[in-house]
């Protein structure tokens, strides 16, 4: 019989590791929240400061974009100076950039604290796998700890909604950031109390070439691939996006020729890791381009209030708060390969029901809940992610998870948002004047809402039948790349 975890392994495991876990969960629910509280913030937001669609999707993925391009340097960084510092100085970094937002008066400022409020993010994420990844050396309580941490992402898209549309019907949009200050001021002094402090034994080199290129590379592949999706393939575009490339290919070749590389990119030759890449990108698009078209559709055209609008997305975030933390069980009584590819099946289903149901609340609510079943298995993803890599290359599988996860949301509400542009701009009469053309919220209240209100549900089916596609081909690369007769224990090193 193999001994999967040594013996010293199991009695070293710090006895206030759920506690820990804990306040790792609890920050992981509030930045999520905060990703959740802008979709239904962002009409409003919109509404005021005169944002156009442009720049409500930057508004959107400027957090995304300044993690993605951060994550690396960051992780690398915590590896050697401390995990738990960086943790706590992310915390630091989201409070203060959500003050900031009374100042915030342009669709400039509010892209700008999005932003800062990355830098926070790329600290905070990964510092929370890889502490857990510490904190858990046992291959059983880590799985079940990584569904923890799964579903708490679950919960925090099911109360993000109901939060902001409640804070929305009593305040303005700036409540929707307000809302993390305290609630940082209590994760910094729980962490603080909890949390042990925990470190690579061999962190890699952090060199100032390396930073440049993950990060520049990184932020020019997610920039182009953006105005490749609103503007379709222009030159500047396709030569930033070659750049891009060239950069991150160039950053791979140091790292496989270094022995202490600041992300060891040789993680991607395990194909469980690739599968759980797979799995967590396609989970993290779906449900990042559903919440915001969802979201968009509600209040919109059905023209509810952002609370009774939050109330309405529960089902898509609750079939994912429910299943999570049943996906580890069944995965281990039957098979790794069979839930995470199950689980992007009906993640396909649920995609292809919205664009099939009639477009009337009942009808989307069962589609929303059979999507968050889908990305259940999301949780289990993790677990092979972060599974697959030994202690030292913690962070290393931290940074690629929360890549993969960050960059499928960034991706999917560039795609999957833009194809909602064309086809809602296709299916408009020629008549119609250019802000119904830019948006439908430019069309309410006037001659030509009705026109603009089906255009847009035509263009949800339209998400709904694309994500569906590219769901069931994700599905089958994920059953390919995972062997029949993996399990659990075999996934950890």
């Amino acid at each position: 019989m193999t001994v999967l975890t040594p013996p010293r392994a199991r009695t070293a495991a710090d006895p206030r590791r759920w506690w820990a876990l804990a306040v790792l969960a609890a920050s992981l629910l509030v930045v999520v929240m905060d990703m959740t509280i802008l979709n239904v913030a962002l009409p409003e937001m919109a509404e005021e400061l005169g944002l156009g669609s442009v720049p409500q999707l930057w508004v959107v993925d400027a957090y995304a974009l300044a993690l993605a391009g951060l994550l690396v340097p960051v992780t690398a960084l915590g590896d050697r100076w401390g995990r738990k510092r960086m943790l706590v100085t992310g915390y630091a970094v989201f409070g203060v950039g959500s003050v900031a937002v009374l100042g915030a008066d342009s669709a400039s400022a509010v892209i700008a604290i999005r932003a800062v409020l990355g830098v926070g993010g790329a600290m905070v994420m990964p510092s929370t796998l890889s502490l857990i990844r510490a904190l858990f050396p046992d291959a059983r309580e880590r799985t079940l700890a990584l569904s923890v941490w799964g579903a708490t992402a679950a919960l925090g898209a099911a109360v993000g909604p109901v939060v902001g549309g409640a804070l929305l019907e009593a305040f303005s949009w700036h409540s929707a950031f307000l809302l993390n200050v305290p609630l940082m001021v209590l994760a910094i002094g729980a962490a603080l109390r909890l949390l042990p402090e925990n470190r690579s034994q061999r962190p890699g080199r952090i060199d100032a070439a390396g930073v440049l290129l993950s990060a520049g590379g990184m932020t020019a592949v997610v920039y182009a691939a953006k105005q490749l999706g609103k503007h379709g393939p222009t030159l500047p575009t396709l030569v930033l996006l070659v750049v891009g490339v060239a950069a991150l290919a160039v950053f791979a070749r140091r790292s496989l020729a270094s022995d202490r590389p600041m992300l060891d990119v040789r993680l991607f030759g395990q194909p469980v890791l690739r599968a759980g890449v797979v799995a967590a990108l396609a989970s993290s698009a779906a449900m990042a381009s559903v919440l915001f078209v969802g979201s968009q559709w509600l209040q919109l055209v059905e023209g509810w209030s952002p609370l009774e609008s939050g109330v309405a997305l529960l089902p898509l975030a609750v079939g994912a708060m429910v299943a999570s933390p049943f996906a580890p069980a069944l995965a281990a009584r039957t098979s790794p390969r069979l839930v995470l590819a199950g689980g992007l099946g009906v993640l396909a289903t649920g995609l292809a029901l919205l664009a099939v149901v009639p477009a009337t609340y009942p009808w989307v609510a069962v589609a929303f809940a059979v999507v968050g079943l889908g990305t259940s298995a999301l949780g289990l993803g993790s677990a092979l992610i972060m599974g697959a890599a030994t202690d030292v290359q913690a962070g290393s599988a931290a940074a690629l998870e929360e890549i993969t996860y960050e960059l499928g949301a960034v991706l999917g509400i560039t795609f999957l948002g833009s194809l909602v542009g064309a086809v809602y701009r296709a299916g408009l009469p020629d008549d119609v004047g250019a802000a119904v053309r830019e948006s439908v919220a430019g069309a309410v209240g006037g001659p030509s809402f009705g026109a603009a209100s089906d255009a847009f549900v035509t263009a949800f089916a339209a998400v709904g039948a694309v994500g569906a596609v590219l769901t069931a081909l994700a599905a089958v690369a994920v059953w390919r790349l995972v062997p029949a007769d993996l399990t659990l224990d075999d996934a950890h090193h």
